[in-house]
């Protein structure tokens, strides 16, 4: 079972950032999960909400943001937003790196980022997961590139994220683990890895590690 960060190490250092990821590092993970939107100026930033007010001295719509206007932003205090690119430079292969595809167009660029990776900068498909809970996007890249490894989320509906990872040759279904039961385990793992998220506290993490889940994603995955 892999043991995921959520957003780098959320519950100890601010989320999404190189710090949050180097806190990942040193806990031991076997992967992290980051999330991603389009800047104004184009690139991929690795950042959660949709809005800058909650995790930084700014506000308003990431997407309405070029990248020099972000980078002279504050998250939570000391921390930069990263590029999804310095991301990869900085996790460079050496773990799971789940990208979750969170704003609108960034199927695209994420998919050239990637190959780019794979091709120039020494990554492996294997250690490269896109997830998103939005369809269009995931088609998209499937489009695009198709070795690159696909994971449908969901939060409501199971058997449409069963039937749509099928259409797209998914490698991994990421459902919230109150969705879980050891047989609904058993039942996706005979097509799927099963991921789940966001499993924080000690009784569910005990649950669903019985289940034998490919994958947690925590905010404290030390707690694994």
């Amino acid at each position: 079972m892999k043991k995921i960060g959520h957003r780098g190490a959320k519950g100890h250092i601010a989320e999404n950032t190189l710090e949050s990821i180097k806190k990942a590092f040193e806990l031991g993970l076997d992967g992290v999960e980051i999330d991603v939107h389009r800047c104004a100026s184009g690139q991929l930033v690795v950042f959660h909400d949709f809005t800058l007010d909650r995790m930084t001295n700014g506000t308003g719509e990431v997407s309405k943001h070029t990248l020099p206007q972000l980078k002279q932003l504050d998250v939570k205090g000391h921390c930069k937003i990263p590029t999804l690119s310095e991301v990869l430079k900085f996790v460079d292969n050496k773990c799971l790196l789940n990208v979750e595809l969170k704003g609108q167009d960034t199927a695209e660029e994420a998919s050239r980022l990637l190959d780019f990776f794979v091709e120039k900068k020494g990554w492996d498909y294997n250690n490269i997961i896109v997830s998103s809970f939005q369809f269009d996007l995931l088609e998209k890249v499937y489009t695009i590139n198709k070795k690159i490894p696909l994971g449908v989320l969901t939060d409501t509906n199971l058997e449409e994220a069963v039937n749509f990872a099928k259409k797209i040759k998914a490698v991994s279904i990421h459902p919230d683990y109150t969705m879980l039961t050891q047989e609904i385990v058993e039942n996706l793992k005979t097509d799927f890895k099963v991921i789940t998220w966001t499993v924080n506290n000690l009784v569910p993490i005990k649950r669903i590690k019985s289940y034998g889940v490919d994958g947690i994603i925590s905010d404290f995955p030390n707690r694994l």
